[in-house]
């Protein structure tokens, strides 16, 4: 019965906060690359305000993957479960390239015994302001897009939003999806929060030289 109780508080908890940081209009707004799933069963955006230019968080957000510069996550938790994740907190030039075709690594080849891993293909980069991945079947059981979109708001703030859509499925996908919901939401949050620290920082440091 506690197992019970635990899971339900979860799932409810991560139904409340699914659209976590996102305003109405952004949850309703059309983003890039929303047509590529048209009738999704689930759709969820998360964002966060930045005290920086589009041009810094892009600089941050650009460098994401487990074999590039790390998630932005929780590293010690992710390690604790033998990730082998270690976040930068300085920009690496050669990481400020992504192209269509590259893949986001989420999961390093080998753990839990999965031969590759896990990585994402990179469908659409709009530089400065969009990165697109995809997920399909057979690489994936999920028919699904995870975006990312960087919206200015003036010289020196911005929003960074997160968006998954997911296609519709079987009974056992959607449920799965559920009980992953909170983890991912959990993820997701952290990893919005650790570009906006690094960028709103890497600003200020910007700001300090530029008056000295």
């Amino acid at each position: 019965m506690a197992v019970t109780g635990i899971a339900l508080v979860v799932f409810v908890a991560g139904r409340r906060f699914r659209d976590w940081g996102a305003t109405k209009g952004e949850c309703e707004a059309v983003l890039h690359a929303d047509e590529l799933i048209p009738e999704p069963a689930d759709v969820m955006t998360r964002a966060v305000t930045v005290d920086a230019s589009a041009e810094e968080v892009w600089r941050w957000l650009v460098h994401i993957g487990q074999d590039r510069v790390g998630l932005y996550g929780y590293d010690w938790l992710e390690n604790v479960a033998q990730l082998r994740i270690r976040s930068a907190d300085r920009i690496r030039p050669k990481w400020q390239r992504l192209r269509v075709g590259d893949a986001v690594r989420l999961v390093r080849p080998g753990w839990l015994g999965l031969r590759v891993g896990m990585a994402l293909p990179v469908v659409r980069v709009d530089p400065g302001r969009a990165i697109v991945l995809r997920q399909q079947p057979p690489a994936s059981p999920w028919d699904g897009v995870w975006s990312f979109h960087v919206v200015p708001h003036g010289p020196r703030r911005s929003r960074l939003l997160s968006r998954s859509r997911t296609a519709r499925g079987g009974i056992f996908l959607w449920l799965a999806g559920q009980a992953m919901d909170a983890l991912t939401l959990v993820m997701t949050r952290r990893m919005l929060l650790g570009i906006k620290s690094r960028a709103e920082h890497g600003a200020e440091a910007s700001t300090t030289e530029l008056a000295r």
